[in-house]
């Protein structure tokens, strides 16, 4: 088992192209905050609207900011010296059905796997799944960030079970299972561990406080859930890196063995 995190490939690290880091000295911080929270590479993704993608030299602009901010983040000499290996993609916006993912900017390290989000975390619950099948359909492979934070779904999780049926896979964020998020982002977040329907957990880290991840391992760790952990935050997040397809994550059951009553009781209540 790896020591830390290993791996994220969800935060925002490049100076001034989002609501992520500001400037350079708050990608410099933050990229030294991922190191000592035990991540030695990461994927910075900086929200990207898919809608641009139809619109070409807005798309080219966006991009060529994106360039610009990445190359003076990698080029950095505090940066270098941390260790950190840093690749980039986006957090694609999918406010169009059929966005054009074939700029290898707009996928995770350049492979096919494709973050995805949708607008206002809402999800078009008429047909959240079509863009999804789009991206499936063109060769690429979407993976929806943060599923637990969709303010139109509830503790059935009936509307994410299409897109799991589309073929998106999910990464949970580790601020969520702590909490950071609000209780029904954890505990929607802890209900897909229960039922394996996460393949990952990254940090969507935005340069401001501490990133999640370790602590959030940690507390899987302690629960007795060891196995799950090493595969959210460190194998299939390295594994997608690679552009590898990740390996099944086993479901928390009520029977994992776990020291904290308010994870056992929520596993319990919905794993039956």
């Amino acid at each position: 088992m790896t020591e830390g995190p290993g791996t994220d490939f969800h935060s925002h690290l490049i100076p001034g192209v989002d609501d992520g880091a500001a400037d350079l000295a708050e990608s410099r911080a933050a990229v030294e905050a991922l190191r000592r929270a035990g991540v030695r590479t990461a994927v910075t993704t900086p929200h990207f609207d898919g809608s641009l993608t139809h619109a070409p030299a807005m798309a080219a602009e966006r991009l060529a900011a994106f360039d610009a901010g990445f190359a003076d983040l990698t080029g950095d000499a505090a940066v270098v010296a941390s260790g950190v290996r840093l690749f980039r993609g986006v957090e694609l916006m999918l406010d169009v059905p059929e966005p054009d993912v074939s700029d290898a900017r707009l996928r995770l390290n350049g492979g096919r796997f494709v973050l995805v989000e949708y607008p206002g975390l809402q999800l078009p619950l008429a047909n959240a799944d079509y863009a999804i099948r789009a991206l499936r359909d063109g060769g690429w492979q979407p993976v929806l960030a943060h599923p637990e934070r969709y303010r139109n779904v509830d503790d059935s999780l009936e509307a994410l079970a299409a897109l799991r049926f589309a073929g998106a896979f999910f990464q949970v964020n580790a601020g969520s299972l702590l909490g950071q998020h609000g209780e029904g982002p954890r505990r929607r977040a802890s209900m897909l561990l229960a039922r394996g329907w996460a393949e990952y957990a990254s940090s969507d880290y935005h340069a401001r406080g501490i990133p999640a991840v370790a602590a959030a391992r940690a507390e899987l760790v302690a629960s007795g859930a060891g196995e799950q952990a090493e595969l959210l935050f460190a194998e299939n997040p390295g594994r997608l890196v690679r552009d590898e397809s990740p390996r099944p994550v086993a479901p928390l059951t009520a029977s994992t063995r776990n020291r904290h009553s308010w994870w056992r009781a929520l596993l319990h209540q919905f794993s039956r």
